[in-house]
């Protein structure tokens, strides 16, 4: 399948997967956008994959899950040393790959991620939780950093890249508590939930329903540390990737503020913000982009390992 082609389905994923992201990418000028396009859509098969879904959708049990990381991992390396895989969502990496230079290593902690969700990983303290984000959602920051123009030797615009990362997967994962739970997952750190009096096999009981609200506040808390921090990281970034970067950081730290406000009706449906709203930070981004944000140093957030 030629580039165009594969633009045109990575186009059809994003709007499939994610509207909040879909909307922001248009913010992108052409050749960035569709680079963008072209990454999400590899990120978003490998999770499909991952989890037995369709673009997030319907989570089911994976039969052979080693099986399918460790085919994950060799269609990856084949996309990135510049092979056609045959699989278009691979295909797409590939291309993105070679055109920005994205190193290997990024692709691959991504992928370490999905594994630990294979092994039935579960993060004892706040730091586990905070490497797992690094890997399904913080490595992916790097990555679009990498395909926006940044070096990936310059490690201080990675950080707030990847603090962008851990921004999202922080809401994804306060926002679908009980959705994780319904599944055998918990991304609650055991420490917090020890801490609460919580038992870890049983979070959605009843009588825990008023300390689990207060954890998940506590997610949305550290969520919008990390969006603050991106925040300031935008501002290296060419004025177009700047103001999508900073309508997505608005977009879904929506999400996370709408998860806090609902008072636990996040354990019950899952929150949604309206196609007005998010209108509304496109506008709101633009103008944030002409701005030159204050300085805010990064001291007591998680970091990642710095290895590229």
């Amino acid at each position: 399948m030629n580039r165009t082609n594969l633009i045109l389905h990575a186009k059809d994923s994003i709007e499939r997967g994610s509207k909040s992201f879909a909307r922001a990418s248009k913010l992108f000028a052409r050749q960035t956008r569709e680079r963008s396009w072209l990454l999400y859509y590899w990120c978003r098969a490998c999770d499909d994959l991952a989890d037995g879904q369709d673009h997030g959708h319907g989570m089911s049990t994976i039969a052979n899950p080693e099986k399918t990381i460790a085919a994950m991992r060799m269609m990856t390396a084949r996309a990135h040393g510049g092979e056609q895989t045959g699989n278009p969502p691979f295909d797409a990496f590939g291309v993105v790959a070679q055109e920005c230079n994205i190193p290997k290593k990024f692709a691959d902690d991504m992928i370490d991620g999905f594994a630990l969700d294979a092994q039935g990983w579960r993060p004892q303290s706040e730091d586990d939780l905070l490497q797992y984000c690094y890997h399904v959602a913080g490595a992916v920051g790097c990555m679009m950093a990498v395909v926006m123009g940044v070096s990936a030797r310059d490690h201080d615009v990675l950080d707030r890249a990847c603090d962008l990362g851990l921004a999202f997967q922080l809401t994804n994962i306060a926002r679908d508590v009980a959705e994780d739970a319904q599944a055998g997952r918990c991304y609650l750190p055991q420490d917090w939930l020890v801490e609460a009096g919580i038992d870890p096999e049983r979070i959605l009981a009843p009588e825990y329903r008023q300390t689990l609200i207060l954890l998940v506040s506590q997610l949305c808390d550290l969520a919008e540390e990390y969006e603050a921090s991106a925040r300031v990281g935008a501002a290296s970034l060419p004025f177009r990737s700047r103001w999508a970067v900073l309508a997505a950081a608005g977009i879904y730290g929506d999400i996370a503020r709408a998860v806090r406000k609902s008072d636990g009706a996040s354990l019950d449906r899952r929150i949604y913000t309206s196609k007005r709203k998010k209108l509304g930070w496109i506008t709101k981004a633009f103008g944030q982009a002409l701005t030159k944000r204050a300085k805010r140093d990064r001291q007591g957030l998680w970091t990642r390992a710095r290895t590229v």
